[in-house]
């Protein structure tokens, strides 16, 4: 039967099965009801409610006490949140910039800080991180031609102040400032430079105009880099673009093609005629230097044949007739003074290696065989006459 049914031991027995004993012990779980009890009177105490227990009825001191308890734990609470949300824990890459009232009260850096929410506010942000922002348009060119012009631009935040209470949304600021600069700088360049070598120096101005607006408008953000991609032309024409750019490829080719070949040509032609210069030269101091011997000669020779017409006659033949028999391959030798036995001797050898050299010039060792075989002759001649006129 049920535990509070009638007749039943409902003073003995209680609905967990435990039984109670004449002192008030019982057995099994604790009284829920008990319990708050004493927690209620404990916090009483701590927070200076009444301790007495009012009457049944909740009337009197007791129901003031419960009420002050909830108070007392609803501001323990409330004190343990604002002491969560107050200490705050800044990073090494950060900073945080702490407003009381409204208005700027101190930067702080990388630790453990507190603040006094709701009087004080914060703002925390990464000053040392890179930042990209990617921006691409239609610009117009100097000369009045339409490109798509790709470009990227990397900051970040240098003062946390200025970047919080200078400027509301300062990326927005630096996007607007950034197309306000490519356009200015691509309109001030012609195509060709946008679309071929002049991408680098575009990047700097841009980077420098840029800056320039940050700085004035004090967002606190400094650009670090600004890359200007490949641009390229419209959709539209960009064939005929292509076919530009391809031009001016083949032309740029056949310009340095032009430079090379001279660069080849023009210091041959500048050697050989130095080298025509340099032989003209060797020869005209030949020429002089071999007049000069001949005239020198030539009064040596005046001064002989005054000594002895005779001896410098003969010897002045003998001379020709050996410069004349040096050119012919034919030598006349003489037997006796009446002509008889005339030898005529043909060296064929000589002959034949004349007539295969008569294209190339005498090397030096055939023509000193030649002019000793003529000398000789030439002795051999005047020996003979000697010997007639001994006679």
């Amino acid at each position: 039967m049920a535990w509070n049914e009638p007749g039943g031991n409902s003073n003995n027995q209680d609905p967990w099965g435990g039984k109670r004993r004449n002192n008030g012990d019982r057995k099994g779980p604790p009284d829920l009801d008990e319990a708050f009890r004493k927690l209620q009177e404990s916090l009483n105490g701590l927070f200076g409610g009444g301790k007495k227990r009012g009457s049944d009825d909740g009337g009197g001191p007791g129901k003031s006490g419960g009420f002050g308890g909830l108070l007392g734990i609803g501001l323990v609470v409330l004190a343990a949140v604002w002491l969560y949300s107050a200490v705050y824990v800044v990073d090494e890459q950060e900073q945080a910039v702490v407003l009381r009232f409204g208005k700027y009260y101190e930067t702080v850096g990388p630790g453990l800080n507190i603040y006094f929410p709701p009087i004080d506010k914060k703002y925390m942000e990464n000053v040392t991180r890179e930042r990209a922002y990617t921006k691409q348009g239609q610009m117009l060119t100097e000369d009045e031609n339409i490109v798509e012009v790709p470009l990227t631009v990397q900051y970040k935040i240098s003062n946390l102040q200025d970047f919080v209470l200078s400027v509301d949304q300062p990326e927005i600021s630096l996007q607007h400032a950034t197309d306000s600069a490519l356009r200015h700088v691509v309109g001030s360049t012609a195509m060709d430079q946008v679309l071929t070598e002049g991408r680098e120096l575009m990047a700097s101005e841009i980077k420098e105009r840029l800056q320039r607006f940050m700085d004035t408008y004090r967002t606190g953000i400094t650009v670090t880099q600004v890359n200007v991609q490949s641009a390229a032309a419209p959709r539209e024409v960009q064939e005929a673009f292509d076919d530009v750019i391809r031009a001016r490829e083949d032309e740029q080719r056949s310009r340095n093609q032009a430079e090379t070949y001279a660069n080849g040509v023009v210091p041959e032609a500048r050697g050989q005629a130095q080298r025509i210069l340099e032989d003209a030269n060797g020869y005209r101091d030949e020429t002089v230097s071999r007049a000069k011997g001949e005239a020198d000669r030539f009064t040596k020779l005046v001064a002989e044949y005054r000594k002895a017409p005779e001896v410098t006659r003969q010897r002045l033949y003998l001379d020709t007739m050996q410069e004349v028999f040096s050119n012919t391959s034919k030598v006349l030798v003489t037997g006796n003074k009446n002509g008889q036995n005339n030898l005529l001797y043909l060296p064929l050898d000589k002959m034949v290696e004349s007539g295969r050299n008569t294209s190339t010039p005498m090397s030096g060792a055939a023509a000193t065989s030649n002019e000793a075989n003529t000398r000789a002759a030439a002795d051999l001649q005047q020996q003979q006459a000697r010997t007639r006129e001994s006679r």
